[in-house]
């Protein structure tokens, strides 16, 4: 327990087969705009809720924001979600999609793909940060790209399974 009386909370990443599952249950572009984006940049979803034409650099693809704290913060731009965000936001030069709305669209879709535990934008920005480190990222790019100020709090997303962990080994060993 931490000093505050409340049990730590142990944030839990989709796996890969749920990441991909999520993905694939994605039935219309807007529901491809939201859980995409979220699982590709791992933004919060206040920051995706926010952005506008103003965020997008059109020339190298990326997205720059002001998160949290005021941090400036460039993150590139998948090849699945460029087209996607680009056409959105090219033709309403604002993403238009409300926090809460952004959250009911990963909750719906997370129930059609059969993910069985809660699943929220956080736990895809954390799909993001676990599967970034998983592809090599080292931990001060990743606390870049997610805003962190301390490098404590990017740490929290090393957690993972043992299965992760026996999988990396051997593949690695």
């Amino acid at each position: 327990m931490k000093r505050t009386g409340r049990p730590e909370f142990k944030r839990e990443p989709l796996t890969q087969d749920e990441a991909t599952s999520i993905a694939n249950a994605c039935q219309s572009t807007k529901e491809k705009l939201v859980v995409w984006t979220l699982l590709d940049t791992g933004l919060r979803v206040d920051e995706f809720a926010r952005l506008t034409k103003q965020n997008i650099d059109w020339q190298t693809h990326r997205i720059t924001l002001r998160g949290k704290g005021d941090k400036r913060r460039v993150l590139p731009m998948t090849d699945r979600v460029r087209p996607l965000i680009e056409g959105h936001i090219g033709i309403d030069d604002v993403m238009g999609i409300p926090k809460r709305t952004a959250q009911d669209i990963v909750k719906r879709v997370a129930n059609r793909a059969k993910i069985a535990r809660p699943c929220s934008p956080h736990v895809l920005r954390h799909t993001f940060a676990v599967t970034a480190l998983q592809k090599g990222l080292s931990l001060p790019a990743l606390q870049k790209l997610l805003g962190h100020e301390d490098l404590k709090t990017t740490a929290i997303y090393l957690n993972m399974s043992s299965f992760e962990a026996l999988r990396e080994f051997e593949e690695k060993w």
